[in-house]
Parts: C-alpha cells; sequence; structure tokens
C-alpha cells in the first residue's frame, strides 16, 4: 500500500474509532443509542504535576453541575463518581453499578493560564465510545468552557433541553483566574468534612471573595462549609446557620440561577428558623433550577419527615439515592427516613446496605442501633453503639446514644457517668442538648429531660427539628410540656 493512502486510512481508522464529530453516523448512518443518564468519570491529570490535581477535581465537580441542570438527563453525583477514582473496572460495569447507560470520561491539562480539556461520550452497556471533543479557554473563560462543553454532549445525545435550562447552562461570566483557584481549592478542602478542611476552605472562599466580590461560586462555598458544621460538631448551629444564611443570600443577589444556595437557604429555614413554608419553597426552588441535586432531594426528604409527610420523605431520598447511589449517608439517611416513618423492618434493610459498603461509617452503626431500640431488641443495640463509639470517639452524640442504651438495658451507672462527661463538656464546647435530655428521658427524670429540652431550642439543634417525629420522643409525648414544645416549634398541620 502506498505510503500515502496507508496515512490515509490510519486517519479515517481513528476518526471512526473515536467517533469525531460523530463521523461515524454520517458516514454509515449506524444510530446512536439512546442515553438519558450519565455520570462523569473523575476526569484525568495531564499537567504532570499532581499539585493540580485540586483544579481537576474542581473541572470535575464543574461539569457535573452543569449538565445537572437539565431536567431530561439523569446525571449521578460527584460523590458517587469520584468513588471510582484511579479504579480499574470495565465501563458496562460501571454503567450497571450507577445505573447509568452514558458514561463520560477525559483528562484535563492546564499550562498557564491555558486549560484543554478532552472528553469522551461512552454508551455505558456496550462500551461503545460514541464522540471525542477537545475544548480549549484561558483561565478567565473556564466558566464558559464548563458550560460549552455541557451544551455539546447534549447535543451529541440530542437530549431536550428546555429554553429555561439553555439560558441557565449558557449564562456566564469572566472570573478572576486567581479567584476562580481559590474557589475550587476551597471546594477541594471542604470535600474533606475535616475540622482543618473547613478551616481552609473558609480560608479560601473568602480570599476569592476578596478579589471578586460579584463572583457568586465563592458565596455558595462559604454557605455550604458552614451549614454542615452543626452535623460534624465544630460550630454551634448558633454560629454557623446565620452566617450559611448570609453567604447563600449573597450568592443569590448575585445569580439567582444557582441551586446550592436555595437548598443551603432551604436547610437554615428548616434546621434554625423553623421557617417550614419558606423552607419547603426554597428546596422546591432548588430542585426546579437542579433537579439532579442530590443533597437538595436529601434535605428536601429531612424537611417530609421531620413535619410527618413520611411517603414523600422516602420516595424524595430514594431520589437522592439514585442520583448519588455510593454515598454512604444518602444510604444511611434511606434507614434513618424509614425508621422516623416506623417502618422498622425496612429501616433495618436499607442501614445495612451502607454498613456492606463501609463497615467503618460510624453513622450507620449510630441508626442501626437506635432501630434495635425501638424494636426493643436491646442487648443487641449494644455492639453498634460500641462501634459507633470506637469509630467516632469524640462525637457526643455517639456517646449519648450508647448512654441511651445503657439507660434503657438497666445500666444506669454507665449510663450516668457519659450523662456527667456531656453536661460538663457542654459548659466548654458544643454538645447537642437534646441529646442529654434523651439520656435523662430514658433515665425517667423528666424534669431534667425538659430542663435539657428547653436548652435545645434554645441552641437549635437537630433534636429540636426530629421532635414531632423521632420514636425515642414517645416516653415524653404525652406530656402538656412536650406538647408544649412542639407548639412553640410551628410545625405545620
Amino acid at each position: 500500500m502506498p505510503l500515502g493512502l496507508g496515512l490515509t486510512f490510519v486517519a479515517v481508522a481513528l476518526l471512526l474509532g473515536l467517533n469525531v464529530g460523530g463521523v461515524r453516523e454520517r458516514l454509515f448512518g449506524a444510530p446512536t443509542p439512546q442515553i438519558d443518564s450519565i455520570a462523569v468519570l473523575p476526569l484525568k491529570n495531564l499537567s504532570g504535576d499532581p499539585e493540580q490535581e485540586y483544579f481537576v477535581e474542581g473541572m470535575h465537580e464543574a461539569l457535573t453541575a452543569e449538565l445537572s441542570k437539565i431536567s431530561a438527563l439523569k446525571v449521578i453525583s460527584r460523590t458517587s463518581a469520584m468513588q471510582y477514582k484511579d479504579v480499574k473496572k470495565a465501563m458496562p460495569q460501571i454503567a450497571r453499578e450507577l445505573g447509568v447507560n452514558g458514561l463520560i470520561e477525559g483528562s484535563v491539562a492546564r499550562e498557564g493560564d491555558q486549560v484543554r480539556i478532552t472528553v469522551q461520550l461512552i454508551h455505558g452497556p456496550s462500551d461503545r465510545h460514541l464522540w471525542a471533543q477537545s475544548f480549549d479557554r484561558q483561565l478567565r473563560g473556564i466558566l464558559a468552557l464548563h458550560s460549552e462543553v455541557a451544551r455539546a454532549i447534549a447535543r451529541e445525545i440530542k437530549i431536550a433541553v428546555t429554553p429555561a435550562e439553555e439560558a441557565r447552562v449558557a449564562r456566564t461570566r469572566p472570573v478572576n483566574p486567581e479567584a476562580y483557584r481559590l474557589y475550587i481549592l476551597g471546594r477541594y478542602h471542604w470535600n474533606k468534612r475535616t475540622p482543618e478542611g473547613f478551616k481552609k476552605a473558609a480560608e479560601h472562599f473568602q480570599q476569592a471573595i476578596d478579589l471578586d466580590p460579584t463572583y457568586a461560586s465563592p458565596y455558595t462555598g462559604l454557605a455550604d462549609n458552614y451549614v454542615v458544621q452543626p452535623s460534624f460538631g465544630t460550630l454551634s448551629p448558633g454560629d454557623a446557620y446565620p452566617r450559611a444564611k448570609a453567604a447563600a443570600q449573597r450568592a443569590l443577589e448575585i445569580d439567582a440561577s444557582l441551586a446550592e444556595p436555595y437548598a443551603t437557604l432551604g436547610d437554615v429555614l428548616m434546621e434554625y428558623e423553623w421557617d417550614w413554608e419558606g423552607a419547603e419553597r426554597a428546596f422546591r426552588r432548588a430542585l426546579e433550577l437542579n433537579p439532579n441535586y442530590a443533597t437538595a432531594h436529601q434535605w428536601y426528604a429531612e424537611y417530609l419527615a421531620y413535619v410527618g409527610r413520611h411517603e414523600e420523605a422516602i420516595a424524595e431520598i430514594k431520589r437522592a439515592q439514585e442520583l448519588d447511589p455510593l454515598s454512604l449517608i444518602i444510604n444511611t439517611q434511606v434507614g434513618w427516613t424509614h425508621y422516623l416513618a416506623r417502618q422498622y423492618d425496612e429501616a433495618e434493610e436499607a442501614t445495612r446496605k451502607p454498613l456492606e459498603m463501609d463497615p467503618s461509617f460510624p453513622q450507620a452503626h449510630l441508626i442501626l442501633g437506635q432501630i434495635y431500640l425501638a424494636t426493643g431488641r436491646l442487648e443487641e443495640a449494644a455492639a453498634p453503639f460500641h462501634r459507633a463509639l470506637e469509630l467516632g470517639p469524640t462525637s457526643p452524640v455517639f456517646r449519648a446514644s450508647l448512654a441511651e442504651g445503657y439507660a434503657r438495658t438497666g445500666k444506669r451507672e454507665e449510663a450516668r457517668r457519659i450523662l456527667e462527661q456531656l453536661e460538663k463538656e457542654s459548659k466548654e464546647r458544643y454538645v447537642p442538648a437534646g441529646a442529654i435530655a434523651l439520656i435523662y428521658a430514658e433515665l425517667d427524670e423528666k424534669d431534667h429531660a425538659f430542663h435539657w429540652l428547653e436548652k435545645s431550642l434554645q441552641q437549635r439543634d437537630s433534636f429540636a427539628t426530629e421532635m414531632k417525629v423521632e420514636p425515642r420522643f414517645d416516653v415524653l409525648r404525652s406530656d402538656p410540656r412536650f406538647q408544649d414544645l412542639l407548639r412553640r416549634m410551628n410545625f405545620p398541620e
């Protein structure tokens, strides 16, 4: 074969193999498989600099977020997709595990202010490569790059995009390159969910804001950074939620098309302000703007559970699970949502799933112990409570749950020892007062229990928001003082 013809043959073969620009369909008319669900797999770092890993993860998160705005497309959350970083698995297996028929894989190369992202669209079940393309931008245009890639993928899979969604995906603005770098570095540290990670995230978000006060994303990051910390015990509700609300509101003043600050605002209105109608409006708006935002589905499920709309809550948390199937906390919350609905068999079955995924996840052990207490399996409850505490020895909630188990099984001295420790500790750091109240309730010391429940309402801790439906409060439910607390919580009828 002449050299020229050989080179042409190789070039055509490469074009067909990668299907650049859909050339295969144009030449042979091969139909593109239907794709209505997708996961963006972790992007490869081609910069040769391990220090740029945070930048590549930021690109991955941004591309996932852009695609998530399209309601006709099911998009798997970043949390689940990141489980496949540096994992060697066949594409059909990954697609099956994530419940999608489309996969995006690709790479990012950054040199100075120039960024190139290369993406490939793969039909997961058949491992058929459908399309590939590279995109280049300077850092100042990085937001436009995210949008361009997302729209190109949507066009290639021929998914229906509404005019409103098209406008949201297309809406971009130039961004200060250093502010963008600081923002994604903040997200990188926030995703670690550690005290040091929260501290560094706050610093980077604030530095990004100082550089570009009209850039909405760092305010969103700051809001998210504050709103999750009461659950980790690193900030009290009074320290965290007002700051989260202020940052979320500022983000929405800059860009009202962002879903994340609406979800954060909804969480603040629910957990801290007990503005139930306002919270539901905020969650619904978040899901209207980004129907694939798993965290918004998760928090809205909490809302529905708190107000007693249990079937809706279960449907909502299962939707979150579909979008983030490998998230330990969402899988645990499926069990917890059934538990609050008093569907204990379903709760136990669901709670065992995250423990199969990761036996070292303490929250799942905690919920399992609570299920055992609720079903009268008192001796069995000790093991998961002890295991949760081994895995999270500094958590006051884990220690309080163990004390409840001791009290329920007649080990009153052991319960009191933990109780005294928690009361002493509460004078020096944030300890949810509701956790202490429940120990007193199990010891049948109701006056002390109500004293600490009053503190729970003053703190606005999570036990207050759970009060209407949490089975552990049943021992106090008939007391007029408890009914008065519920009235003050303004729960909807």
